[in-house]
């Protein structure tokens, strides 16, 4: 007898794995619904993250500067330039100082109360903002840099005691000095009006009747969105406004 022990079974033949074509095409299909599902969300991305910036300035009810004849111009369009003043009464070419900047330009003036209650939420903005790309100028209707000073001690400190009458320069820089001693996040530079007018004379060139108004300026130094009458600059409607096109 043949021993047992090295008798061996016939080995199996091996046999390739078979795959149903119906579970081809479905694979396939569930494949592709995929691939379509991807590039509908990245278009869409773009295309939401647009009508997210445009509903967000359209928000703050931006309107175009009364330059065109009297009447809103569209926008874009290029920022006229001017030469204001600093506080030591030096010009600056805003154009050549702000060149390559994002600028929100607010035209204000000490003498109006709506602008001091608009210079709280302006200044929180400008802190969590503002930096080497992005400024924000402060454009006074005002005759001289001391009421425009003290206007904004009155703004931000409310609770400073300030003189009565009419303060010298000096006395204004002091005050302002010891209620702001870490200064302001933002720039303010002066446009006296004209004669016995109120308005500035950049402000007036540019149609402005009535103040705060303001501009928020891109790089290439187009007007992107101009408003009218005081804003929650401290909001996340105007802080997307703001950064839509800091980002670009």
């Amino acid at each position: 007898m043949a021993d047992a022990s090295k008798t061996s079974a016939p080995s199996a033949t091996p046999r390739g794995i078979v795959i149903d074509p119906r579970v081809l095409f479905a694979g396939g299909a569930v494949a592709l619904i995929g691939l379509a599902l991807l590039a509908f969300f990245l278009w869409m991305v773009p295309n939401a993250a647009a009508r997210e910036v445009k509903a967000a300035c359209t928000g703050l009810r931006a309107t175009g500067p009364a330059l065109c004849n009297g009447k809103p111009c569209p926008l874009p369009m290029d920022a006229p330039n001017f030469t204001a003043y600093d506080h030591a009464g030096n010009p600056v070419d805003f154009k050549e100082k702000y060149k390559g900047k994002v600028v929100l330009l607010n035209f204000w003036a000490s003498w109006c109360g709506v602008c001091k209650t608009e210079k709280p939420k302006l200044l929180r903005m400008a802190e969590d903002m503002a930096g080497d790309d992005f400024v924000v100028v402060g454009l006074s209707s005002d005759r001289n840099c001391a009421d425009v000073l003290l206007a904004i001690v009155e703004s931000l400190k409310p609770r400073t005691k300030l003189p009565d009458g009419e303060v010298s320069l000096d006395e204004a820089k002091q005050i302002y000095g010891q209620a702001l001693p870490n200064g302001l996040p933002f720039t303010v530079l002066l446009d006296p009006p004209q004669g016995d007018d109120n308005i500035g004379q950049i402000a007036t060139s540019w149609g402005i009747k009535a103040v705060p108004e303001s501009a928020l300026i891109d790089r290439q130094g187009r007007i992107r969105a101009y408003f009218v009458n005081k804003r929650d600059w401290d909001s996340p409607v105007a802080k997307t406004c703001l950064r839509s096109v800091i980002d670009e």
